[in-house]
């Protein structure tokens, strides 16, 4: 897979919903520093929330504007320094839309999504929580408090950013062990903290001094990298890769940050180059550990500086750590390199000009990964999103001119020649909506009924579509059950599919809750789909080691959350009608089991994850014979 940048560049960063509206380039070139910072002008910040998203002018009136007056709403004023970017803009206007479709649906007009007024989920004024799951605040404009939408508080009052990862939210895997029928699964008091606490009690990756730097496969482990790992993080330049490695050689791999890199790139071509670590014996040494710790003994000195030189280090060491599979490890440093970045960005004359791609690269991973981590832990936040609007989207390192180089040395540069950026600007996009599925779902100081569900999934599951729709064919992934090799493919699939469950998961929830809302046909509707979002994530369990550098940990808990889904699932008689029959069911879940205990000694956490999802299908079993004497 190696499409010239040129070909569908345009195509995926322009029309994928969740992406910001910024200018690509038509080739190979990088672009011009005056097209990289040029941002679409901002409206006066005089004008009301409802001006703006209106796109009239605002008499600026206090306490309401007359606009707001004669259409009697709420006049908000945004603060000064609250910045949407063009990607937030479109989602609020079309929340916009929805505010009206909610009102129908309210008046007892129900959209095709929204359950109708009749239904047993509106007339009852199910709300979508338990054990403080979720309460009931933040009402919409003009709606009662019955119809409080989580995660938008007001449609005249956006919060500033809905594609960021909440600071609470109930996303993570464990969370579901406090809903019905999954919470009589499990015996322990577990709850999403356990986690953290798990890995914050973690002994630390013991390492000594290496006796010295193998490089008799350097070549090997170099042309791995380019292709197998910078596909995930594209963060090394590849037209300047020779540059770094000949430095690294003349000072021995001894200091300067190229020379750390040089050795994580080492370290990590060597891991891929070996195959998923869950399925190496325990006691053997990780590939690459030895070029790891030569890089981890320069590391010191380079997180001294605030370059983005010592950022690319950061991001590359904790690239290696995530597939050490010690995720507390890896936000620590991500943590140091977001507050590098955050004082580089600060002021665009810190950041030189020959580095300015780099730094956007580095940006997107620290952010993607940060995110990543945010889903499962409750972590502080670095505040590195807060640059978001201002950092563009990758757009192609800057290849240099060949002409002078003789034919000896350009061959060997060829093994690294590949700048895909396919899979990196597919997983931004991708972040984005998933950050504001969290936000705008599963907020957890705010309530969300039935009634005002309906609008909101189908909004988001829109944006999921058009999502995919957008990617350009090299890694657009058949929705097909047909088996494919390509590892991009594969990943993109799978975090698709993870999307689409945690989109339709609330419908499962309200019918574990109350079986009766089942009889809706929306609710009945959704609920099929979110399971078959997650068969279709569990159907070919090994499929998930295609992901296994960057994403083994938190592959292995989107696994057990969708297994625990699927287990509680099959005790609801709603539910399990629309499973397959009980002797497939049982054949995935065994598989994720035996899956998950191949990751249980590389993570406490994951050690965990496998005794539950163990001992809850045991108690499951048991259920389930106890059922059959019962019938």
């Amino acid at each position: 897979m190696s499409p010239s940048p040129e070909m569908d560049e345009d195509i995926l960063l322009d029309t994928i919903i969740s992406a910001p509206s910024h200018d690509f380039q038509t080739d190979k070139k990088k672009r011009s520093n005056s097209e990289a910072t040029e941002y679409p002008r901002r409206r006066a910040t005089i004008a009301c929330q409802i001006c703006r998203l209106r796109k009239t002018r605002c008499n600026g009136a206090r306490p309401r504007c007359q606009l707001c007056t004669d259409l009697d709403a709420d006049c908000v004023y945004r603060e000064p320094g609250i910045k949407l970017d063009a990607g937030d803009k479109l989602i609020i206007e079309r929340l916009n839309r929805i505010e009206g479709l909610l009102q129908s649906s309210l008046a007892g007009h129900a959209s095709s999504f929204a359950p109708s007024s009749t239904s047993p989920a509106t007339s009852n004024d199910t709300n979508l929580g338990s054990d403080d799951l979720i309460s009931k605040t933040s009402n919409l404009v003009g709606v009662s408090s019955r119809t409080s939408v989580v995660g938008l508080g007001s449609w005249a009052n956006p919060p500033a950013s809905i594609s960021t990862m909440p600071k609470v939210h109930t996303t993570p895997a464990l969370h579901l062990l406090q809903w019905p029928l999954i919470r009589e699964l499990v015996a322990g008091p577990y709850d999403p903290h356990t986690l953290l606490q798990l890995e914050m009690a973690r002994e630390p990756l013991r390492m000594s001094a290496p006796v010295g730097i193998d490089l008799s496969n350097a070549t090997t482990y170099i042309q791995a990298f380019f292709e197998r790992v910078n596909v995930w993080y594209a963060c090394v330049n590849p037209y300047t890769w020779e540059r770094y490695h000949e430095t690294a050689v003349s000072n021995g791999f001894q200091e300067g940050p190229e020379s750390c890199v040089a050795l994580l790139v080492l370290a990590l071509g060597c891991a891929s180059h070996c195959g998923s670590i869950s399925s190496l014996p325990p006691e053997r040494d990780a590939p690459g550990l030895l070029y790891f710790m030569a890089a981890w003994n320069l590391l010191p000195s380079v997180m001294m500086r605030n370059s983005v030189l010592a950022a690319q280090c950061i991001i590359l060491t904790s690239a290696y750590l995530f597939y050490l599979v010690r995720p507390l490890e890896a936000w620590t440093l991500l943590s140091n390199a977001s507050m590098k970045l955050q004082l580089l960005f600060g002021n665009t004359s810190r950041v030189p000009l020959q580095w300015r791609e780099l730094s956007v690269r580095v940006y997107w991973n620290a952010l993607l990964y940060e995110s990543d981590l945010l889903a499962e832990l409750d972590l502080p936040h670095s505040g590195i999103v807060h640059f978001e609007e201002l950092v563009d989207l990758p757009g192609g390192f800057e290849e240099e001119d060949d002409e002078d180089e003789d034919d000896a040395v350009a061959p060997k540069n060829e093994i690294a020649r590949r700048d895909e950026l396919w899979y990196f600007l597919a997983e931004i996009a991708l972040r984005r909506l998933l950050n504001r599925v969290s936000h705008m779902i599963y907020q957890k100081d705010n309530s969300l009924t039935l009634a005002s569900l309906g609008p909101i999934v189908s909004e988001l599951d829109f944006q999921l579509s058009q999502w995919y729709e957008s990617l350009p064919g090299p890694v657009q992934f058949p929705l097909s059950h047909t088996p494919f090799s390509n590892p991009v493919q594969t990943v993109l699939r799978l975090r698709y599919y993870a999307c689409r469950t945690i989109i339709y998961r609330p419908y499962i929830l309200a019918v574990f809750e109350n079986e009766h809302v089942s009889c809706d046909p929306a609710v009945r509707e959704c609920c099929r789909r979110c399971l078959e979002a997650t068969l279709r994530q569990l159907e070919d369990i090994t499929s998930h080691r295609e992901g296994h550098l960057p994403y083994l940990w938190q592959g292995a808990l989107s696994m057990v959350s969708q297994t625990l889904l699927i287990m509680g699932a099959t005790m609801s008689p709603a539910l399990s009608v629309l499973l397959p029959p009980t002797t497939r069911v049982d054949q995935i879940i065994a598989g994720v089991m035996a899956e998950v205990d191949r990751y249980a000694h590389l993570a406490p956490s994951l050690k965990l994850s496998a005794e539950i999802i163990r001992d809850a299908e045991r108690r499951r079993q048991i259920w389930i014979r106890s059922s059959e004497k019962r019938i």
